[in-house]
């Protein structure tokens, strides 16, 4: 996994669709997803990290764009 878009798909396989129109939110939500799937011993480990470190790259590049470093 590398892009938010693989972990849409990754998330979609699992009948997850998450859009609020907030992308900070958005994300946020997808990481929560991952912990829950993750949780429920459906995803294993290394898909889980990959996921959440890809969502959490994508959080910190849009709070920066938020705060105009970017």
């Amino acid at each position: 996994m590398k892009t938010i878009y693989d972990v849409q798909k990754l998330l979609l396989q699992y009948g997850t669709l998450i859009y609020s129109g907030n992308r900070i939110a958005d994300l946020e939500m997808m990481e929560e997803e991952l912990r829950e799937i993750y949780d429920s011993k459906l995803l294993d480990v290394r898909d889980y990290k990959l996921g959440v470190l890809v969502v959490r790259q994508a959080i910190e590049i849009e709070k920066d764009k938020k705060r105009g470093n970017v």
